[in-house]
């Protein structure tokens, strides 16, 4: 069976969708001749075979609107699909949605459809007929849950084309780390470890926890990632004068990152769009059994970490409600303990890799 996998990027790029392209790349690469096709975000062409996976990344000129901008791609779409018989895109990349429109293959299309574009309306405007395109001529919709397809603008009227598959974990990359890495950088030690894990941008809603950090006693926070508003939140931290309780700590390679989840007593993800429609570092967080607590966006998000049961929901954006869940927690270390086995335990029983990876195979199968 010769699959072609789409995205934008691929590892070691870090994502949400870019893990779930290469577990599902390297879950299946000797079941299947899986071939990725992505772009670099800035760049001349480059193939390489990484775990055994086939990945060319296009040339691109660079990063426009989140999207690479690359024509190579294009022709990359065409050389690599005349053979493929199933074709996977990861949604949404405009750029892919266009290729396909302009170069139609008799190939079945599974589109796993991660998020609508919701910010950047002068692309979504101008990708709509080719987005649209795209979906009517998939042959099946993978989504996170059914909480996805509501959340959408598009996907409701292809309801009968979609199939939920969750995402999963690997277990066995997730050992048991060695180091206190967030307890060495402690400025009080008495103080409770909070933990956030994501990309700098709008829709993660940083600026909302940092506004309730301001209210919170016993806690530092822990901001692991990077982005555009990086300057601008560290420029808030200041004036606010909360440098105290609150770490910046840029991207963290693999190890150091597990190591921050071990050491964390619970994980926050402020998140206040659609835009965020499942968030993988809840998993990761509560396999470690962290408590999590999450927003009540009308996506998949509540759905993985349960209010009441695994962590706290609040309303999105609601800095005042965010403040007293983390400091309910900061208080109560018996209700964090309980919370965190429920965690693990739920991840372990729903959200295996495995799981994942054969649920996406038997798509293949019946696709064909």
């Amino acid at each position: 069976m010769k699959v072609l996998q789409i995205n934008k990027l691929y590892a070691p790029d870090i994502g949400g969708i870019e893990t779930v392209v290469k577990d599902i790349a390297e879950g299946l690469c000797e079941q299947v001749d899986m071939r990725v096709l992505v772009c670099q975000r800035k760049g001349r062409r480059v193939n390489e075979i990484i775990n055994g996976v086939d990945v060319l990344r296009a040339s691109s000129w660079g990063m426009f609107f989140s999207m690479p901008f690359s024509l190579d791609f294009i022709g990359q779409y065409w050389r690599m699909s005349g053979d493929a018989q199933i074709i996977q895109l990861h949604a949404p990349f405009p750029l892919a949605d266009l290729a396909i429109w302009l170069i139609r293959r008799k190939s079945k299309l599974v589109v796993w459809w991660h998020s609508d574009i919701f910010r950047q309306r002068f692309l979504r405007k101008l990708f709509y007929p080719f987005i649209k395109y795209t979906l009517r001529r998939a042959d099946v919709i993978l989504v996170t849950d059914e909480a996805v397809i509501d959340a959408s603008v598009y996907l409701p009227r292809y309801r009968n084309k979609c199939r939920v598959i969750p995402f999963g974990l690997d277990f066995s990359a997730y050992p048991v780390p060695a180091n206190g890495l967030l307890s060495g950088l402690l400025n009080n030690k008495a103080r409770v470890k909070v933990l956030f894990v994501g990309r700098l941008v709008y829709y993660k809603g940083i600026e909302i926890l940092l506004k309730a950090m301001k209210t919170v006693c016993g806690a530092e926070l822990f901001i692991v990632g990077n982005g555009v508003l990086e300057c601008t939140l560290k420029k808030s931290v200041e004036i606010s004068g909360i440098n105290e309780t609150v770490h910046f700590l840029g991207t963290l390679p693999n190890d150091e990152l597990l190591a921050a989840y071990y050491d964390c007593d619970m994980l926050v993800l402020p998140s206040i769009a659609n835009s965020e429609m499942f968030g993988i570092c809840q998993l990761e967080a509560m396999f470690y059994g962290k408590p999590v607590i999450n927003t009540d966006l009308p996506t998949a998000v509540p759905t993985v970490s349960i209010n009441g049961q695994t962590g706290l929901t609040v309303p999105p954006g609601d800095a005042v409600a965010l403040a007293e869940a983390i400091n309910k927690l900061v208080k109560d270390a018996a209700l964090r303990h309980t919370y965190g086995i429920a965690a693990s335990q739920r991840v372990r029983r729903k959200y295996d890799r495995e799981q994942m990876i054969e649920a996406v195979y038997t798509c293949y199968e019946n696709s064909i």
